[in-house]
């Protein structure tokens, strides 16, 4: 998640002054079985960039845990206070990445392009031998981990990924992509009054509808926990926190659908999904970082998380969350 339109590098005082766009991956190189693109799957290889506070990259959070890859991909925690070269690794002794070496992504991105001029985005896979960027493809980042990785999987892992549930996985994930994912941030970016307003009713209008379709059945496609679960989660759980008040998404907020609400919960309850989530990172990252909508830098204290733990009753609707296999220890 650099929010970079276009190839512009970052910069965090533009956000709500010119129209949002988002950018496409640049590098959208594939880690597969057969390492066609010449990136072979291979336990060790390749370490996970993240931010704990970006959607995108806490979908690829969730994936590695289901999937038990976590000895196989290691993993790399971004500060969530970016500057103006973007994600830093100011978290880690020194300030460096204690197994690429650097102070920021970016180098990582320079490795693999020397004079790259484009945005720096998480989730990002580099090839730890040669210190390049791999990938920053978040829409293929994770199809794969589900597809790609299954001789690194954990005994028991869920198919997120389904071969006879992927066109319908698709045609949802779609639709949330649109609307919700990528809407909130097109009301939270808005340059304008009619580009928000359009916005605002493209979140609202799928999150009715994907309402909708959970009220009688706990999971999106399926009775098991696919892809499609995982990319709703990561917008949903930062609903309240940031969306509603930062990005103007106040309709309502999550805790007042029900069924959202509890759809949500009960994801946040599995093992996988609330365990990877970093509320403060979350806050801090929006509010102190889009300085062009919130320039005071004031992070709010509120909402109270403790009501993510209560009772959902999800369970009552049947489906089994990680179909013949098991939870993630």
């Amino acid at each position: 998640m650099s929010h970079a339109t276009g190839s512009e590098p970052v910069d965090n005082a533009a956000y709500g002054h010119k129209p949002f766009k988002r950018s496409r991956s640049h590098f959208a190189d594939r880690i597969t079985s057969d390492g066609r693109d010449g990136w072979p799957v291979e336990a060790g290889r390749y370490r996970l960039v993240v931010s704990r506070a970006c959607p995108w990259a806490s979908r690829a959070l969730v994936s590695r845990r289901l999937l038990g890859l976590e000895d196989a991909l290691s993993l790399a925690v971004a500060d969530p206070i970016q500057d103006d070269r973007s994600w830093r690794f100011t978290l880690d002794e020194g300030g460096r990445d204690p197994v690429l070496g650097i102070a920021y992504l970016s180098e990582a991105y320079e490795t693999r392009e020397p004079g790259y001029p484009g945005g720096v985005s998480v989730p990002a896979i580099v090839d730890v031998p040669s210190g390049k960027l791999v990938t920053n493809d978040f829409q293929q980042i994770t199809l794969d981990l589900a597809t790609e990785w299954t001789a690194l999987h954990r005994p028991g892992a869920p198919d997120l990924y389904p071969e006879r549930l992927r066109d319908e996985i698709d045609e949802v994930m779609g639709g949330i992509y649109r609307d919700v994912n990528n809407g909130v941030y097109r009301a939270g970016f808005a340059s304008g009054q009619e580009e928000y307003e359009a916005a605002f009713h493209d979140v609202f209008r799928r999150l009715d509808l994907v309402s909708e379709r959970l009220k009688d059945q706990r999971y999106l496609v399926g009775d098991t926990l696919t892809e499609a679960d995982i990319r709703l989660f990561t917008t949903l759980v930062r609903f309240d926190a940031v969306y509603h008040g930062h990005f103007k998404c106040n309709r309502s907020k999550l805790t007042e659908n029900p069924v959202l609400w509890a759809y949500a919960r009960d994801l946040f309850q599995t093992p996988g999904f609330g365990d990877t989530v970093d509320f403060d990172h979350i806050k801090q990252h929006y509010y102190r970082v889009h300085t062009g909508i919130n320039p005071t830098g004031i992070v709010p204290l509120g909402p109270d998380l403790s009501r993510w733990r209560t009772p959902h009753h999800r369970e009552q609707l049947g489906g089994r969350p990680f179909g013949d296999g098991s939870p993630p220890a």
